[in-house]
């Protein structure tokens, strides 16, 4: 059996590029991980005891192999490293083209790209370099022509290596891989990379194929998965105006072994960084190899989700119609326990009530309020509360937009007298419990459920 590689370099210390070296690291203390990225803020931050990423189970993680075999390095030094890795995975953003060809659909390459340059400059001898990034199918073609122009006269062998991490379970999803792919064009660069994960993942759960087929698969899963939440969600509609409920359906459906109970939760609608992005560069490759059907067909789960953050705020503005008053926004994350907001449906849903004229008061454990506002691009209007009190204290309606653990516990019998007389709670992530709310003689409007109001 061949010797583990000796070291091992990651451009990009994001979501995914932290997580994973961190872990790498943890369980393959003979290999030296480095992680390099071009913004030292975010380098100074993974060397504090405040890592700019939140994950349960990171912190124990990085503070186990951090100074030993893992350093966070700045772009300047990190290079340096390259030269003597073995392995260098790219882990940075690919975020939709906002210009020229694919404008709106396809993936932006432009950081990869920007990688691969810097991996041609300065790495040395024979290298491999795995995509860990999300890339569209053929993309390591565009990586390759760029190594091959390396003034040093080094190899390169291109794997994709695609993260199947869900946000919130990221470490307990790579100490515990349902699978790990890997895909290239020779079983030995392959056989160099497996060797790592199976240092902690059992061999029947590593999954070789071509290089093309683990490139689509990992739009593909993301596809399928955005699918089954925008399909429940179009029956929720259906089940408010019907009176079925939509945890009952969802109950009967998943209890049947083809299609298994994940992702058949209905609520507000998926958001996260890479549901949206993935399926739109899935539909443009269709639109581009000429597949318009399969587009489409694409092209509606996104529609979809779109339609059920729109329909979800609508409820709120023509409850509050002309008297305006206070909306309590509870949670701004995609999910719980990250502080990830990209694509949050809280971004849509709090502009949608700002353009209608209301007071939106915003409450959430973990995301950064004023980074919120930035990327959402709200400059007026909204403001944090930090506590949930303070946050529902006057409100007029309460938007549940994400499920967080204390939003399941709130005293609500409590918390009444401190509301506006005829509030109701949306609970866009049916985490609130009828009953009590009943209870408490308040009203509620679930995803999903009849209106009893």
């Amino acid at each position: 059996m061949k010797p583990l590689p000796k070291k091992i370099v990651c451009i990009g210390a994001g979501y995914v590029g932290g997580p994973t070296m961190a872990v790498i690291a943890d369980r393959c203390p003979a290999i030296e991980v480095t992680v390099v990225d071009l913004n030292a803020a975010r380098i100074a931050a993974w060397n504090s005891a405040q890592l700019p990423v939140y994950e349960p189970g990171l912190d124990a993680v990085v503070q186990r192999a951090r100074g030993r075999n893992l350093f966070f390095l700045g772009q300047t030094e990190g290079a340096k490293k390259l030269a003597d890795a073995d392995l260098i995975f790219i882990s940075v953003n690919t975020p939709t083209k906002t210009e020229g060809e694919g404008a709106g659909k396809a993936s932006d390459l432009r950081y990869v790209e920007s990688c691969a340059q810097f991996i041609a400059e300065h790495a040395r001898g024979h290298t491999i370099v795995v995509e860990k990034s999300t890339m569209p199918v053929r993309a390591a073609d565009t990586i390759k022509r760029i190594l091959a122009q390396n003034p040093h006269g080094g190899t390169f062998e291109v794997l994709s290596n695609p993260e199947f991490l869900a946000e919130g379970t990221a470490i307990r999803d790579l100490e515990s891989p349902d699978r790990v792919l890997i895909g290239g064009e020779r079983p030995e660069p392959i056989e160099v990379l497996a060797s790592v994960y199976r240092q902690w993942v059992p061999a029947e759960r590593i999954i070789t194929t071509g290089l093309w087929s683990a490139e689509l698969a990992k739009l593909a899963a993301n596809a399928f998965l955005a699918q089954r939440v925008s399909s429940i969600n179009a029956l929720s509609a259906l089940c408010e105006v019907t009176g079925a409920q939509v945890d009952e359906v969802a109950r009967v459906v998943g209890s049947d072994s083809r299609i298994g109970p994940k992702f058949l939760k209905a609520s507000v609608g998926f958001g996260g960084s890479c549901f949206k992005k993935d399926i739109l560069s899935l539909v443009y490759l269709c639109e581009f190899h000429g597949v318009p059907e399969a587009a489409a067909y694409w092209q509606q789960v996104i529609d979809l989700n779109e339609w059920q953050k729109r329909r979800f705020a609508d409820k709120i503005i023509r409850q509050l119609g002309a008297k305006k008053g206070k909306v309590a926004v509870l949670g701004l994350a995609f999910k719980k326990d990250t502080n990830d907001f990209r694509e949050s449906a809280a971004i849509d849903i709090c502009r949608q009530l700002l353009a209608a004229g209301l007071e939106v008061v915003t409450y959430d454990p973990q995301v950064d309020f004023a980074a919120f506002c930035q990327a959402a691009g709200i400059a007026k209007g909204m403001r944090p509360a930090h506590a949930i009190q303070e946050v529902l204290s006057g409100a007029s309606a309460v938007a549940v937009l994400t499920e967080w653990d204390e939003f399941r516990s709130i005293d609500w019998a409590a918390v009444a007298p401190k509301l506006t007389p005829g509030t109701v709670i949306y609970d866009g992530r049916n985490v609130i419990d009828l009953q009590i709310i009943q209870k408490a003689g308040m009203q509620i409007n679930s995803v999903g459920v009849q209106n009893i109001n």
